[in-house]
């Protein structure tokens, strides 16, 4: 049975895409099953009744092109018309540089997926449900491509591609991730299943063809189908194949966390050796991940390979949006008064000497702030995957990291020298390895660059407001789990009996231990004390309660009035000198506001009062005579 895409029948039914994907979903068009991110439809199906011929929309709302989030398919974009940023120019600059296999290493959410969409409508020689190529010139209309010659032009539709994604690899255990690799393999056999007729086929070819299309072949026949269906291509297309491999690193990163790195970099080896390794039938390939993995690792013996990372001028502007992509977004949108506001919040990538924004937070941002002008930027990119690897770093730190975490959050630079093979089994061998990590998957930007010997050390910041978040925000959850598993009985018991000593030491112990992330504001020492105050048991801890003329920081009540009432009053100040003065003031400010007023009406007989100053990660006690 012959099959056509959503949008061939949707030109065939008069209908558009949209409405005849939504047919399919709800199970209208009988026989339509999904093949990736598309719907394929028995080309004998017949049109559902009650549908008149409709136009697709090219702009909706106000008129200007809706923004997509999360769309990473190229000819979706097209199709639907969301705002584009061309970056087709990188076809022309891959076709320069005359590379054989190239790795782009780039932060998550950067537009490497889509990025590989786009050459890949460009370049392939796809064939279509009816057995001829099917034009796809028409989803380049005015991008800037199409300005660049025939000299590029007449590369456009006229090679078999491969198209393989591996972000799927994420999985608990090794077979269920295998697994998932093998079927986007099957997947993609299917894409190209009009091999099978094709004349010149071998019978064994044919059969082991089907069997790797239906998920059945042997494992060794999955290591190396990326190479055996490159043949296929080669022989019935008659020219080389370009591959394009995306995530490849996902699975690797999955299954060293889930403890089957081995094997799962045996299988991934081999399955890229065999297509990217003295392969006649390749014309070029492109490889994406967040992070490379180390030559010896996984491209073991690929003399081929060209690695393009954050450090290289080269492809720079093609991954993120550069200033003036930014801006003509703003403008295009009618919110350019928000730039001060991205700049600061999405901004401070550095890819080589470009410039760079996240495109992600970007293009939420902006989608937002168009529906709600008031709105106010938020950390879309934490929202996208795991921070686990922050964690591990302040789970490791030891006092120098520790110190080096502060500065970050604070906005000052470190400098570390550069690791840019390590592979993800290293990554816990050295601190140098975790900031390595961190820097070359986005959580950190390269300010300036230097060598020494045969060493290249970078300046590192934090890039941005939304990453700074990410920082302090983890920080907060690990200092909150610290304080979970403290014992706080000799803190209570000095407040109770009213032992200043035994109160600093075992504060000064908790903030010594602590990383900063508060730029040291009194509403942070606040909510600590209020936070771990509340496990006393036998009382009641309230914060800021109207008392007297005010409001003192904190009251703890005893269920007995025999019992003694505790008011602290807590105070800050940047220079250690100046403790014990902020502290009397903070003793005075409990008389000067008669905080004890309503616990001496309600009974208490005895009440004790503390000041409390903190400067940075120590703390003073004064109790009132």
């Amino acid at each position: 049975m012959r099959y056509m895409t959503s949008a061939q029948m949707a030109e065939k039914w008069g209908l558009t895409k949209r409405r005849v994907n939504s047919l399919c979903q709800c199970g209208s068009i009988k026989g339509a099953y999904k093949d990736g991110y598309r719907w394929m439809i028995p080309e004998d199906s017949k049109r559902p009744g009650g549908y008149k011929r409709e136009e697709e929309k090219e702009k909706v709302g106000s008129g200007k092109f809706s923004l997509a989030v999360g769309i990473e398919n190229y000819k979706e974009i097209v199709e639907k018309s969301y705002y584009y940023v061309d970056k087709t120019l990188l076809i022309r600059e891959l076709l320069d540089n005359g590379g054989k296999v190239y790795l782009f290493t780039r932060p998550r959410r950067f537009g490497k997926t889509l990025g590989l969409s786009m050459l890949k409508t460009f370049f392939e020689r796809e064939i279509g449900t009816d057995g001829k190529p099917v034009d796809n010139s028409g989803y380049f209309t005015g991008r800037e491509i199409m300005k660049a010659g025939d000299v590029y032009l007449r590369h456009m539709g006229q090679y078999p591609v491969i198209s393989l994604s591996l972000k799927t690899g994420k999985q608990p255990n090794f077979q269920m991730a295998y697994d998932c690799i093998v079927e986007q393999i099957s997947i993609e056999y299917k894409r190209h299943a009009y091999l099978i007729d094709a004349q010149d086929m071998m019978t064994e070819d044919r059969d082991k063809y089907r069997a790797i299309m239906g998920r059945s072949a042997q494992a060794s026949d999955y290591a190396t189908a990326l190479a055996f269906l490159a043949e296929c291509l080669k022989k019935y297309h008659g020219r080389n194949v370009v591959v394009f491999l995306d995530e490849y690193d996902v699975p690797l990163e999955n299954a060293y966390f889930r403890g089957f790195y081995d094997q799962m970099i045996d299988f991934i080896r081999s399955l890229f050796e065999s297509v990217l390794k003295t392969n006649d039938n390749l014309e070029f390939a492109v490889v994406t991940g967040c992070l490379r993995v180390g030559r010896e690792s996984i491209f073991t013996g690929l003399n081929n390979l060209e690695i393009n990372s954050v450090f290289n001028d080269n492809f720079a502007e093609y991954f993120g949006f550069t200033q003036s992509d930014v801006e003509a977004m703003l403008a295009y949108y009618g919110v350019s008064e928000k730039i001060d506001e991205v700049r600061r919040w999405y901004d401070g990538y550095l890819f080589g000497q470009t410039e760079v924004y996240n495109p992600w937070s970007v293009t939420n941002y902006v989608k937002t702030v168009v529906m709600n002008a008031v709105a106010y930027p938020r950390p879309y990119w934490s929202n996208t995957s795991s921070n686990s690897i922050i964690r591990e770093l302040v789970d490791l730190a030891d006092e120098q990291a520790k110190a080096e975490i502060e500065r970050l959050i604070s906005g000052e630079p470190i400098e570390k020298p550069v690791h840019e093979e390590i592979t993800y089994e290293d990554i816990y061998r050295s601190q140098d390895y975790l900031w390595n990590f961190l820097f070359f998957t986005g959580y950190l930007k390269m300010v300036t660059q230097r060598m020494e010997g045969n060493v290249i050390y970078v300046t590192l910041a934090i890039p941005n407001e939304e990453v700074r978040y990410i920082y302090q925000n983890t920080i907060h959850e690990w200092f909150e789990q610290r304080q979970k598993q403290s014992d706080f009985s000799q803190l209570y018991e000095g407040i109770r009996t009213g032992c200043c000593e035994s109160i600093e030491a075992f504060i000064n112990g908790q903030l010594e231990g602590s990383i900063s992330y508060y730029d040291n504001a009194e509403d942070f020492y606040h909510g600590y004390l209020f936070g771990i105050l509340r496990g006393m048991n036998g009382c009641s801890v309230q914060s800021n309660k109207e008392q007297g003329d005010g409001r003192p920081d904190l009251l703890i009540k005893p269920f007995s009035p025999k019992q003694a009432a505790v008011i602290i009053e807590i105070k800050r100040t940047a220079k250690f000198t100046q403790m014990e003065k902020m502290c009397i003031e903070a003793l005075c400010q409990i008389e000067e506001k008669n905080y004890a007023e309503d616990l001496i009406n309600e009974g208490y007989e005895r009440i004790l009062k503390y000041g409390i100053c903190f400067c940075r990660k120590h703390c003073m006690v004064k109790l009132a005579k």
